[in-house]
């Protein structure tokens, strides 16, 4: 079964080449009591409906880093195996994250909105990423991407996951552990890169908000539940921080909402990961962990 995202013609390709004998089926609606493997994106809602028609279904890989779309307790409970895909869009991520702060640290909106006004605002001072602390929660594939092109920039970078990384890999990476309340309250841009899940849910909110430095670049590429939407609002109102957002409480967006009057925000439709690289990248580690499973060896990325 393939996703409704990913281009069908490039997986077909790819997997028969490898598997001349698969059988590729293309639509979500169709029931089938012969599927034994499920490939989604996180644009597909794998819940009981979806899996009631696939009865055999053996194995999931979700070509996505994020798998909140999938009712993990109900795949859970008919022992279906299930892998993410958390590498192929780390570099795309990362990429545009960077550009997001170097956005803000620029004043590339205003700068360019002046010329266009007729104006030459030669006076407008713009700041250096070099030097700034930035501060990372979570630190995954993403999250290390993230830090290892950084370090290029000359920036410090302190991290906060619930689970610390060992001290070699901090040292190769540059990295300083420090609290959740510690980054936030020093960190001069901050990037969000955590699953959705209850402990996540609302992770940052007003009381995170007031707590950040004045002027803060806040990112988040993650998912939108993570922060209490009407907090960043309010944050944003204030004048508090800077905010570049990629992800959504609803996609697409209510876009009457107050978040979008706000002018120190930057947008984007969700497609942090998506390049046309990093979709090579999907079907590519995709394909190959399907081939892994159906060859008798242990998928990677294993969730379920």
């Amino acid at each position: 079964m393939l996703p409704n995202f990913l281009p069908v013609g490039e997986i077909r390709k790819l997997a028969a080449s490898v598997l001349p004998d698969i059988n590729i089926i293309t639509d979500l609606d169709f029931k089938s009591d012969e599927s034994d493997i499920l490939i989604v994106t996180a644009f597909t809602k794998v819940d009981k409906a979806l899996l009631d028609k696939f009865p055999r279904l053996k194995f999931i890989q979700v070509a996505s880093t994020g798998y909140d779309n999938v009712d993990v307790t109900e795949v859970k409970s008919r022992n279906i195996l299930m892998c993410n895909s958390p590498s192929s869009n780390k570099e795309s991520v990362a990429e545009h994250v960077i550009g997001m702060a170097l956005y803000f640290l620029k004043d590339f909106g205003h700068l360019d909105r002046e010329i266009r006004n007729g104006n030459w605002p030669i006076l407008t001072f713009s700041r250096d990423l070099m030097g700034k602390v930035f501060g990372i929660i979570g630190m995954g594939a993403i999250g290390r991407k993230l830090a290892e092109r950084l370090i290029q920039f000359g920036v410090g970078i302190i991290y906060y996951d619930v689970k610390r990384l060992p001290e070699e890999v901090e040292d190769e990476l540059g990295i300083t552990y420090v609290t959740l309340d510690e980054l936030i309250s020093s960190a001069d841009i901050i990037s969000i890169h955590v699953p959705l899940t209850e402990t996540t849910k609302g992770m940052i909110g007003r009381k995170e908000f007031e707590k950040m430095k004045d002027g803060c670049i806040f990112i988040n590429t993650s998912r939108a539940e993570v922060v209490v939407t009407k907090d960043l609002v309010w944050a944003l109102k204030q004048g508090k921080i800077k905010a570049g957002i990629d992800v959504y409480d609803r996609e697409p967006p209510d876009f009457s909402s107050e978040l979008f009057q706000m002018d120190n925000a930057l947008f984007s439709p969700h497609i942090a990961g998506v390049t046309v690289e990093s979709q090579r990248r999907f079907i590519e580690e995709t394909v190959a962990n399907v081939i892994r499973y159906m060859q008798g060896v242990d998928p990677l990325n294993r969730v379920l």
